[in-house]
């Protein structure tokens, strides 16, 4: 039995309380089995935005990958290193690693990459409310910004 705001919840084998209906209430699911992979994976994430948004004001210089001055895929390998995941030092490179989630699906800490044709010019971390962390352009620094295009990927670092 699971006790959740003093109301007693009972789960049989076969499920009579749905999954849902336990979520409504305010219980916690657990799913045997299941690994920790997902849970991890959104930790680092977290992390990662916050390394990326204590980054801010930090002036953008071409090719530099921290801890002082970056530019866009210096500031997201920077932010993963950090958080525990290596990524590879290019946008594209990033783009090619990440697991590939569409606009729906995105969470906060996931990749955001700018595309134009086939390649990947740009990328940022998404921090929710269509906002980015990114390190922009020469004379300019890091900082929260609206995406300001259509032409976007999202991508996990798995």
């Amino acid at each position: 039995m699971l006790v959740r705001n003093r109301v007693p919840v009972l789960l049989s084998r076969t499920g009579a309380v749905s999954v849902l209906t336990l979520a409504a209430v305010g219980g916690t699911v657990l799913v045997p089995g299941a690994s920790g992979e997902a849970s991890a994976a959104v930790r680092i994430s977290a992390k990662a935005l916050k390394v990326a948004a204590s980054k801010k004001g930090a002036p953008y210089r071409w090719g530099a990958k921290g801890p002082h001055r970056f530019d866009c895929s210096g500031l997201t390998l920077y932010s993963f290193k950090k958080a525990g995941k290596s990524l590879p030092r290019t946008a594209q490179a990033q783009y090619n690693r990440t697991r590939h989630v569409s606009a729906g699906k995105r969470t906060k800490g996931d990749l955001v990459f700018f595309r134009s044709g086939g390649s990947v010019y740009h990328v940022g971390i998404y921090a929710g409310r269509n906002k980015i962390w990114h390190a922009p352009k020469t004379g300019d620094v890091v900082k929260l910004e609206k995406i300001w295009s259509k032409r976007v990927s999202y991508g996990r670092v798995r």
